[in-house]
């Protein structure tokens, strides 16, 4: 028997989404945060027979968030010099394409650079080559869109480091690569974006299981690496990490049977596992941790990964766009103008919130994001609160920062 969760409230395109899915998955689930993404909603969770699907793991690969908690007291800094910090951040950690900035020490020597799976990519071997070093050039980089370095000071007064970002361009030249073969193209023919579920029993369903796993650990490598650099421009020492991932998929029992369950944008939240939960620049973010529960169980252990998007960026930017009953914006109909964020109105929210922010655009802007209070209420009983963290500063890519693998 098929089942499906949903938690929270979503708009209709949202909801199709996840029926779309669910026609092809042995069970779904909706968490509170979810939205539009491509084919499969953000926030969606699907379980399959020994299936993956590579639009479902998406194109930013192991996308995660990651959290330091640090053995300095916030109120150590004025804030003056938390200001200072912040711009210290900014120009010491790469947000972008490639490293530009003054740290250049990301781990090149990583082991994951000479692992056997780098074979597994089915393209010409000068293909691979020029991925490999795509990839050793863009480790440790945070990117743009919706990745952040954030400071926090938690209940008890103590300093916290967090991150969010993924696999860069090695996860969506995985992602691409796989959907154009599978679609009839060659590797690095740019393809739309489709259901396709891979069989892992077949040697090209194996290749992309060995390809996304890879992708995994350069993710972890490249979080924990910018996390920890963050850590000693504070002049602190770790304490605790806190290091969790959506955009995968993992081989699980669930309902008695063994399943590969995709989290597009959802992190696992099995009993006792801790999780880091972003808000939006100008929000509390949260550590917790999945509980057993009836809730638990029909959300295929899985919890929200942030607040989630009211808007999306074009809306933000320019006013809500008239859409279709698909979701899809209706070209040459005019905008909702009394929806459009401006700089003023980001700028207020953070002043009253007496967050420092360095770069980000209005269209990661607070008022373009759900509260997160309310969304991990809406996720009913699938996690507890462990703490709540208050943001200091948030540093983000600026408005003029190209980067194609932003989310």
């Amino acid at each position: 028997m098929k089942r499906s969760r949903i938690f929270g409230t979503h708009e209709a395109g949202t909801l199709r989404q996840l029926q779309e899915v669910a026609q092809n998955a042995a069970h779904t689930a909706l968490m509170a945060d979810g939205h539009l993404g491509y084919v499969m909603p953000v926030g969606g969770v699907a379980a399959y027979h020994n299936q993956a699907s590579v639009v479902g793991v998406g194109f930013d690969i192991a996308c995660g968030n990651a959290a330091i908690r640090t053995d300095m007291k916030a109120d150590a800094f004025t804030f003056a010099e938390w200001q200072q910090l912040a711009s210290e951040i900014q120009h010491t950690i790469s947000f972008g394409v490639g490293r530009t900035n003054r740290a250049d020490d990301a781990p090149l020597d990583h082991p994951l650079f000479d692992d056997v799976a780098w074979e597994a990519l089915p393209a010409k071997r000068g293909d691979r080559v020029a991925l490999w070093a795509k990839a050793r050039n863009q480790l440790g980089t945070v990117g743009s869109g919706n990745h952040y370095v954030d400071v926090f000071r938690d209940t008890s007064g103590y300093a916290w480091v967090g991150v969010h970002f993924g696999s860069r361009g090695l996860g969506h030249t995985i992602a691409s690569g796989f959907l154009a073969i599978a679609s009839g193209k060659e590797w690095g023919d740019q393809v739309k974006e489709r259901e396709v579920l891979l069989d892992l029993s077949t040697p090209f369903g194996d290749a992309y299981w060995t390809l996304m796993e890879l992708a995994g650990q350069y993710a972890y490598a490249g979080r924990e690496w910018v996390a920890r650099k963050v850590v000693s421009l504070l002049g602190a020492s770790e304490l605790e990490l806190v290091h969790n991932h959506h955009n995968f998929a993992w081989k699980e029992e669930h309902y008695g049977e063994t399943l590969v369950v995709v989290r597009k944008g959802a992190t696992p939240a099995f009993p006792q596992q801790r999780g880091f939960v972003g808000g939006s620049m100008g929000d509390d973010a949260a550590i917790v941790e999945g509980v057993d529960s009836p809730d638990s169980v029909t959300a295929l252990y899985s919890t929200v990964h942030g607040a989630g998007r009211v808007m999306g960026r074009q809306d933000a930017k320019r006013g809500r766009a008239q859409r279709d009953d698909a979701g899809k914006p209706i070209a040459g109909a005019p905008r909702d103008l009394s929806t459009q964020i401006t700089r003023e109105m980001q700028n207020d929210w953070l002043k009253a919130k007496g967050v420092i922010l360095r770069g980000g655009d209005v269209d990661e802007a607070p008022q373009a994001y759900r509260r997160l209070p309310d969304v991990l209420a809406a996720q009913g009983g699938t996690i507890r609160i462990l703490e709540t963290l208050t943001p200091i500063v948030v540093v983000m890519a600026g408005s003029d920062v190209r980067d194609p693998y932003k989310d």
